[in-house]
């Protein structure tokens, strides 16, 4: 598999599927070497799998010390404890698929507030019901690319905005970035409550009972981050005494969500089976993340979207 160039050796851990095509074309055009995992490798492009597979691909490859990874969450690879493994930098997806993922969130906030969880499901022709979008208080949960792209997305709104992230440091398309410890104030201030953060050990459960009952009475929930970020008992406690006005899923905790769940029947849900961002979608995101990972390692540049071990994202 190795070509005639001297650049460092990539290898593709791609379980149970076929290589990519394009994927020979990239690691010689950024002037590597495909080679399969072992001795000579020092990248590994993880397409996904058994984690169990990864740790056999990195147990042959001894000299590995660039991985990248095919999702913008890396909460399963920070619960096995492979990124923490010495001398190897780990990069993601995030932010490649922004796009798509705040399309979707947009989607899910307007069928939301506009009741249409309920009429898709009516038989008769009901009572006028609806909130508008405009000028509404939006509060979003997170500020990497997806949160960044769904503000982009509002602008046309003339949404009051707020953020709540780690730091309380500026986000462009909010009037105002505050921190978590002031989390349960803001809930009760929002109109639409999107959820875009990373789950970590930190953030599980961050909506939890206390949280979803400090949310205005009537708002909606949204999340297309992970399900683990929402307690889901609590949520369906809070939409089955109307104190929340409807919640869309893209992610939900357990996942799937079993056949039978309260969730299904709970008239003001709305859940999607995690298709934020399709394989169609992906596809071609992920592909330029990889081919512009692989320039930077092959030319000693500083990857793109390196994981913190320590934040887990």
């Amino acid at each position: 598999m190795s070509g005639p160039t001297a650049g460092p050796g990539v290898s593709v851990a791609h379980p149970g599927s076929d290589l990519p095509g394009w994927l020979p074309d990239a690691v010689e055009a950024a002037g590597g070497r495909l080679v399969a995992p072992g001795p000579e490798t020092e990248g590994l492009l993880w397409f996904g799998g058994d984690l169990a597979d990864l740790r056999s691909a990195l147990a042959s490859a001894p000299a590995t010390r660039w991985v990248q990874l095919p999702s913008a969450g890396v909460d399963a690879y920070a619960a096995a404890g492979l990124l923490g493994t010495p001398g190897i930098t780990w990069t993601s997806a995030k932010g490649s698929f922004a796009r798509p993922v705040a399309e979707h969130a947009l989607a899910l906030t307007l069928a939301t507030l506009r009741h249409l969880p309920e009429r898709a499901r009516a038989r008769s022709w009901g009572t006028s019901a609806g909130t508008s979008l405009f000028g509404a208080g939006v509060l979003v949960l997170g500020a990497g690319g997806i949160a960044r792209t769904y503000l982009d997305l509002l602008a046309p709104f003339g949404t009051r905005n707020v953020v709540v992230r780690r730091r309380a440091e500026p986000v462009p398309g909010a009037e105002r970035t505050v921190t978590t410890d002031h989390l349960a104030a803001e809930l009760a201030r929002a109109d639409v409550v999107m959820v875009a953060a990373a789950l970590t050990t930190q953030t599980r459960a961050l909506l939890g009972a206390d949280e979803l009952a400090a949310m205005k009475p009537g708002a909606v929930l949204v999340n297309i981050a992970r399900g683990g970020l929402v307690d889901t008992d609590a949520l369906v406690a809070a939409l089955a005494s109307g104190h929340l006005g409807g919640a869309a899923l893209d992610v939900t905790d357990p996942e799937p969500l079993p056949d039978g769940h309260p969730l299904w029947d709970l008239p003001t849900a709305l859940i999607t089976p995690h298709t934020a961002d399709t394989p169609e979608m992906v596809a071609p995101l992920l592909r330029a993340r990889v081919e512009e990972n692989l320039r930077r390692f092959v030319a000693g540049e500083p990857l793109d979207a390196v994981v913190d071990p320590a934040t887990g994202y």
